[in-house]
């Protein structure tokens, strides 16, 4: 049976598939195209799942540190842009909703950008979890995200947002503060650094490798 939060998920897919020839606009501001260059100092190698790839931006900078890539996205229409964006031969593109695909196989790497501030508060447990079952021992989850603002994630998560046709969707949109999201990680079996990056966040979470016994 759906649920009012089906439906706001639902509506969030159909957003960004109407967005998806206006989003790269977003990256003609100077603070985004610098944030880009932040994956030069993260630990992306082996492996790795891209969530919520949208239409490539990340996708071309992961492929050049990564063994392969595997990116995910709901939105077809953006990824016809990001297959034109992206040239490298080590990238395959999935069409799936991430709230209910599930991994068949483990990735060195799981990384998503601005994409954890679209999971509505009720499935965030089951998305670390999904998280969890895709990440090998050893790997980390790498995230990065708009920072927190006055509004927090403990008030109401979803907000309207409008295409440049007119239509209006409603999507959620969650602002983390770090140190209550580590907490939160940290209760779900996670080791998380979140640090500042201007007006955005970049954590990496690791579920700690267990020891053998003696």
């Amino acid at each position: 049976m759906a649920t009012d939060g089906d439906a706001v998920v639902a509506e969030q897919i159909n957003y960004y598939r109407a967005r998806a020839s206006e989003y790269d606009k977003a990256y003609d501001s100077a603070d985004l195209r610098e944030l880009l260059t932040v994956l030069d100092d993260l630990p992306i190698t082996g492996k790795t799942l891209e969530l919520a790839c949208g239409t490539g931006q990340w996708t071309q900078g992961l492929a050049a540190r990564a063994h392969s890539v595997t990116a995910l996205d709901a939105s077809p229409e953006a990824q016809e842009i990001a297959r034109t964006r992206v040239s490298s031969g080590n990238v395959r593109f999935t069409q799936a909703d991430i709230f209910s695909w599930q991994p068949s196989r483990r990735y060195d790497t799981v990384f998503f950008a601005f994409w954890l501030s679209h999971v509505p508060p009720d499935r965030f447990t089951a998305f670390w979890t999904m998280i969890a079952a895709a990440v090998a021992a050893g790997g980390k989850a790498i995230f990065i995200d708009e920072g927190p603002t006055r509004k927090t994630h403990d008030e109401a998560a979803t907000t309207v947002r409008r295409v440049e046709d007119g239509r209006t969707f409603s999507i959620v949109k969650v602002f983390y503060e770090p140190t209550k999201l580590a907490d939160d990680l940290k209760a779900l079996g996670w080791s998380t650094k979140i640090r500042p990056h201007g007006n955005f966040l970049v954590g990496i979470a690791e579920r700690p490798v267990a020891q053998p016994r003696n």
